[in-house]
């Protein structure tokens, strides 16, 4: 079983990952991101997806035209995991 983060490991891993924002209602993080056309963003969206699989962790995440709104939160956990952290990094990697 997943479990969630401490409130430490919390504190540590949303220090680490400026760019994304608490969401303390829903223990989730989430981030915003802007592309420069439709096709870009849908591009992106792929690619997170394919790296989502791969670790059997899907975000829940809109698109309109050139914006992707993403949240991660691991549900089996109630709250933020490493998975939900793991995940983060490895998108933000993606944005450069």
């Amino acid at each position: 079983m997943i479990e969630a983060l401490s409130e430490a490991e919390r504190a540590d891993a949303l220090e680490a990952l400026d760019e994304w924002e608490h969401d303390e209602a829903r223990d989730a993080i989430t981030r915003t991101f802007t592309f420069s056309d439709f096709a870009e963003a849908f591009g992106f969206m792929a690619r997170v997806a394919l790296v989502a699989e791969k670790m059997d962790h899907h975000p829940e995440w809109s698109n309109v035209w050139n914006r992707v709104e993403i949240l991660l939160t691991t549900h089996d956990a109630g709250g933020l995991s490493t998975r939900d952290i793991v995940l983060a990094e490895a998108i933000d990697r993606m944005v450069g």
